[in-house]
């Protein structure tokens, strides 16, 4: 298999461009059709061959939405550790009431409360992807199943047969860990 088709494994090599500016380079390797990349990348992806290489520009609707102004949302600081350090326009990995985490950026602040921007840093922005396609293969019939690919040990979150990292405790993976 020699060809980017829905049930493959996918490992690409990429620069990720953002206003001009190379933001990012790294090697990926993805279960396609599963929505497991950005979907604009991977629809451009399909049909790429094994060895191929291709500019892609995607645009922010096709990759981390279009900014949205409603996501910035005023906390009481209060809600905050006294020890916790604010910086403004620096990224914070946070924990809601429930226990989830999420990332904000502190995009103002005052003794009261703190404006969080909870928009993916990359929300409406356009990205261009200069990209190689590495390798190509099946996908297990267990990957296929749950979605997301697996390595030996266990889910592709896991590092061991019992270390998951976050998203292998979810359902979909139930008994891959």
């Amino acid at each position: 298999m020699n060809t980017v088709q829905y049930n493959t494994v996918v490992q690409f090599a990429y620069n990720l461009t953002v206003d001009g500016e190379e933001v990012e380079s790294n090697l990926l390797e993805y279960l396609h059709g599963h929505g497991n990349i950005i979907p604009g990348l991977e629809h451009e992806l399909m049909d790429m061959q094994e060895g191929e290489q291709k500019k892609v520009l995607v645009a922010a609707a096709d990759a981390y939405g279009e900014f949205d102004p409603n996501m910035v949302v005023k906390v009481d600081r209060a809600s905050f550790p006294e020890d916790f350090e604010i910086q403004l326009g620096e990224p914070m990995n946070l924990r809601d009431q429930s226990g989830h985490m999420f990332q904000a950026i502190a995009v103002a602040l005052d003794e009261d409360s703190v404006d969080l921007d909870l928009n993916h840093p990359m929300a409406g922005k356009n990205l261009e992807f200069d990209v190689t396609i590495l390798s190509i293969r099946p996908a297990t019939e267990e990957e296929i199943a749950h979605g997301h690919l697996h390595y030996q040990g266990g889910c592709s979150g896991c590092s061991s047969d019992s270390d998951c990292g976050d998203g292998c405790g979810d359902s979909c993976c139930d008994g891959c860990c």
